[in-house]
């Protein structure tokens, strides 16, 4: 059985999602090691995605909670993008049962966006989007939050 099915494991594995109109970018991570990684990019219709591959991913990985970006104005303010992506983070919970936590992602886009040019991407974001890499900084920025602090 793999690692990442186990129950213990489960109890340490985290989803995450950037939640956009189109696309839905998901990383998975682990609480235990600090670890994340770019999953897979996901088609919506309108922020509708497809929920059977949305279960199909959290059978799979067995997260224990699910993290979901908060895209907020950079004053603070919530966005109509928000409001919809606090609706998707409602829904989670509601079909799947599960811990769901909102975290911040002001310029998480933008920075996966940058960091990938950095690494050569050539800005085609259609053809080669770059929304997993958000969920996994979205994902790192959660994992920071719930370090202890001194």
């Amino acid at each position: 059985m793999p690692e990442h099915s186990s129950t213990r494991a489960g109890a340490a594995t985290i989803l995450a999602f950037d939640y956009g109109l189109r696309q839905i970018g998901v990383a998975v991570g682990n609480s235990l090691l600090g670890t994340s990684q770019p999953l897979c990019v996901l088609k919506a219709r309108d922020g509708v995605p497809d929920w059977d591959h949305i279960s199909a991913l959290t059978d799979e990985w067995q997260p224990g909670v699910i993290i979901v970006g908060d895209p907020l104005n950079m004053d603070g303010t919530v966005s109509p993008l928000a409001l919809r992506a606090r609706k998707f983070a409602r829904r989670l919970h509601g079909r799947l049962g599960l811990e769901v936590a909102l975290c911040d992602e002001r310029l998480s886009s933008y920075a996966a966006k940058s960091e990938q040019r950095e690494r050569g991407h050539r800005g085609d974001y259609r053809a080669a989007p770059v929304d997993s890499y958000a969920a996994e900084l979205i994902l790192q920025t959660w994992l920071a939050q719930q370090q202890p602090r001194n």
